[in-house]
């Protein structure tokens, strides 16, 4: 245990001293492959089959189709849309920002996607509209955690995948916790908007409504089609979480070229370059992940964790207390990958000793690291949207503090303590019994 413990403030320190994050769990697998004596010979090719996966091929399709919403247009059009249904309701410009993100994550599945294509339009609209800079910051960082809790998401994809869980169902399982983030955030805002000089769009007759509704859905048709289209292919057995993700890229290059002709050749080229910048990130950091696992599992450290923790307590909400501020903790110093990753790494072996369900641990970590990723102080998603915004941290602080506290710390409660909030629709489809 002493060692392993040396080996997680080896990582956290290179991490937070700004060693690529990929470096920083090479260095924590060679000290404890060096204090284990384990042989190199039996750790690489292990960690070389486990990411030898198809699944892996799904992580660069997705991240490819949330840069491409972001600079094809699809996430401006998708935001017209739901600003024509709630925008005229006082206080509905920041409900159209959290459900956009919402409507975003279904598509991009990474927060700082999300914060990107959102924040980029939502920021200077809201500003314009009344708002303050530092309100509507707060609003989009909190809101683009749901990036990570409406399917399809990268951080379950990783989860599913070093946990051996299928990759629907950990995607239906953060789906209630992220339905319940947005109905939080949207009350909170709609009383915090109370105090704001807001300008509210005029009303309208039932029938001019109806038309400007039909004109921004059809704007908007061919954006709000894509998850229909991937999806639907997903559950209805039609296509595994890969080749739906291939189908997305497939529809969305053509969509903003040719029909939104919004993507140039130079930001195709761009996006594929960062989405195979970011997944050659990913696959050298699980690769040393899995060497790091097997060197746990060899040693029988995951039996040790989890015998020290029943010792402190055989009670398992207190386990799950426990457990909570360890992933608030990693949040707070690790992206939302990075922190899946560990996260997932560590503590399933213990939540499994102590019976949760595994889904249900997966809408946990993911909820928690949400919380953990605005929470200072390193939020390392908090301080990109404060740069995507052009906003001062203490601008946008408070109003982050308030959602944080009144919005998302309820939800990680209700979903850590009732699993029927994650286990609900992997039941109803079959994905958990």
């Amino acid at each position: 245990m002493g060692t392993l413990a040396i080996g997680l403030c080896i990582l956290i320190v290179l991490m937070v001293s700004g060693v690529p994050v990929a470096m920083a769990f090479g260095s924590m697998a060679i000290f404890m492959a060096t204090m284990f004596e384990t042989s190199s010979r039996l750790l690489i090719p292990t960690a070389f089959y486990q990411v030898k996966s198809v699944v892996l091929l799904t992580i660069p399709f997705f991240i490819l189709i949330g840069s491409l919403m972001s600079s094809g247009g699809l996430a401006e059009r998708l935001v017209d849309f739901v600003n024509t249904l709630v925008g005229r309701i006082r206080g509905g410009l920041g409900a159209v920002t959290v459900v956009a993100c919402a409507m975003f994550g279904s598509i991009g599945g990474t927060c700082s996607s999300a914060v990107a294509a959102i924040g980029t339009i939502m920021i200077p609209r809201m500003e314009e509209n009344g708002y303050s800079r530092g309100y509507a910051t707060a609003l989009v960082a909190c809101s683009s955690i749901l990036g990570q809790l409406i399917p399809p998401s990268v951080a379950m994809i990783l989860y599913a995948l070093i946990t051996y869980q299928s990759i629907p169902g950990c995607w239906l399982a953060t789906v209630g916790p992220g339905v319940l983030t947005v109905v939080m955030f949207c009350i909170i805002n709609y009383f915090m908007s109370k105090k704001m000089p807001l300008k509210v769009m005029p009303k309208t007759d039932f029938k001019s409504f109806t038309g400007e509704l039909g004109r921004s859905t059809r704007k908007a048709f061919f954006a709000l089609l894509l998850p229909l289209v991937m999806l639907g292919g997903i559950y209805g057995g039609i296509a595994t979480p890969t080749e739906s993700a291939c189908v997305g890229v497939l529809y969305v290059i053509p969509v903003s070229m040719f029909i939104y002709k919004s993507l140039s050749t130079r930001k195709l080229g761009n996006a594929l370059v960062s989405a195979a910048t970011t997944t050659g990130v990913l696959v050298i950091m699980l690769i040393f992940v899995m060497i790091n696992t097997r060197i746990m599992t060899l040693e029988q450290l995951p039996q040790e964790m989890a015998a020290w923790i029943m010792d402190f307590s055989s009670n398992k909400y207190v386990i799950l207390l426990m457990v909570n501020i360890f992933l608030l903790v990693i949040g707070m110093i690790m992206d939302d990958v990075s922190g899946t990753i560990l996260g997932s790494a560590l503590l399933f072996p213990i939540m499994k000793s102590v019976g949760i369900h595994p889904l249900h641990f997966a809408a946990i970590l993911g909820v928690n690291l949400g919380l953990g990723n605005m929470t200072p102080p390193t939020a390392p998603i908090l301080y990109l949207a404060g740069r995507i915004g052009n906003c001062s941290i203490e601008a946008y602080l408070k109003p982050a503090m308030i959602l944080m506290f009144f919005g998302l710390l309820p939800v990680v409660l209700a979903t850590t303590y009732f699993s029927d909030l994650s286990l609900f629709l992997p039941r109803l489809f079959g994905f958990a019994n």
